[in-house]
């Protein structure tokens, strides 16, 4: 079993899993699981609660123009920027209990603990719900803080439109959680705690993953024109058959992150073929090529065999392939120092830790890009995500909140 040790600064483990389950309450599936898309009323309603909690606990409220929330506990000197936590508690149309609503409830704990013990910090710490950070409504993902670094613009932001033809502006009305316009204050350091996501701290019997950053992505949309032909007539030599090329693609974009272990990820989501119909040679494909990367090295390395397989399968296969890149996200190394406080404050607890990287993107990728920055992961099990049966043991939760407090706490500085 994973080793853990209890300090005398805990938070309370059963009131951050207590609050965890009454914000799943909200959106709850039959299958156990939350859907709670960006800015429907489930969302209002799971934010109206955030904010009933944390004036609870003696934080003052504020939220700016994209709908992100920010939770003040004060500290001694109040003119200095904050020491900052927070995710997202929007979710995947069948999403789970844990991801991003982790996050945000054990940022909620770690003032509720402080409050608990009397403690005053020399720097005042904020908790941040995010807007849709999900994308499952809207797009981009991580709206909220995109917006709030710079990386989207409000007005862009703000004309996105749902499948229904709502807007975002339109959405953040009807929510009451249009804020006011602000110029982006400085943050002194950002904090996010995540079930991982993956199954390799389960895997390694590990409690803690140091996260030391996460990989770059390239998205791509491709269209692979042949043509059509009738299955019995048309000779196999004489065939230019999309899907074909699209399989031979698939497995060359497999091979390219086998070829770059262990962090590189390439991976085919989505294929649509055309005409579909059982004897007739496919004639189009449309499909999606993700890549990822620790670096931008590796991830151009990949991008350029991407591209010249590509040129190859249309030559030998005698048909056009089209290569669009819709989303670039940079390898985003995460902070030195607060990644090393991270480790030691695992250490001192006497829970087990391993180094990790995010295969997936997070708010603190985005926020990485304007004040330092530091990840907790916690073990899911069977690295299950993005599914309503994700789950996560208690003890697990309690110690990545606890690790979260500690490396907050350094930050922050404790009033003398």
């Amino acid at each position: 079993m994973m080793e853990m040790m209890s300090k005398p600064l805990c938070v309370n483990g059963a009131r951050l899993w207590q609050s965890l389950m009454d914000l799943a309450a909200i959106g709850a599936t039959p299958k156990g699981g939350v859907c709670r898309l960006a800015l429907t009323d489930l969302d209002r309603q799971a934010r109206d609660l955030f904010v009933h909690w944390a004036k609870e606990a003696g934080c003052t409220v504020r939220i700016d123009a994209i709908g992100n929330i920010f939770a003040r506990r004060v500290g001694r000197n109040n003119e200095l920027p904050p020491v900052m936590t927070g995710s997202h508690i929007d979710t995947q149309p069948t999403g789970g209990k844990f991801d991003g609503n982790y996050g945000v409830m054990a940022g909620l704990e770690v003032l509720r603990s402080l409050n608990d013990a009397g403690i005053e910090t020399e720097m005042p710490m904020e908790v941040v719900v995010w807007t849709n950070e999900e994308g499952s409504r809207f797009v981009p993902v991580m709206m909220g803080s995109g917006v709030f670094v710079g990386a989207f613009t409000l007005p862009e932001v703000l004309a996105q439109q749902d499948a229904q033809g709502i807007s975002v502006e339109q959405a953040l009305s009807s929510s009451g959680y249009a804020g006011s316009p602000t110029v982006t204050p400085p943050v002194h350091a950002y904090f996010e705690a995540h079930i991982e996501q993956g199954p390799v701290l389960e895997a390694n019997d590990c409690v803690i993953g140091v996260v030391q950053g996460a990989l770059g992505q390239r998205w791509y949309n491709v269209v692979i024109n042949g043509m059509e032909s009738h299955a019995g007539p048309t000779p196999m030599e004489l065939r230019r058959d999309a899907l074909l090329a699209a399989s031979e693609l698939t497995l060359a974009i497999n091979r390219f992150a086998l070829d770059r272990l262990p962090h590189a990820r390439g991976t085919v989501g989505a294929m649509d073929v055309f005409p579909n119909s059982r004897n007739v040679i496919p004639g189009r494909v449309t499909m999606t090529v993700d890549l990822r990367a620790p670096d931008d090295a590796m991830l151009l390395a990949m991008d350029t065999a991407l591209r010249q397989t590509c040129a190859s399968i249309a030559k030998a296969r005698q048909l056009t392939i089209d290569l669009d890149q819709v989303v670039y996200f940079p390898p985003q190394p995460f902070t030195p120092e607060l990644v090393e406080g991270i480790r030691s404050a695992a250490q001192a607890q006497g829970y087990s830790s391993m180094d990790v990287i995010s295969g997936a993107g997070h708010d603190a990728v985005y926020l990485a890009r304007v004040a330092p920055t530091a990840m907790v992961f916690v073990p899911c099990a069977g690295g299950i995500s993005h599914n309503e049966i994700e789950d996560a043991e208690p003890a697990h939760l309690e110690a990545g909140c606890n690790v979260l407090l500690q490396g907050m706490l350094s930050s922050a500085g404790v009033a003398i």
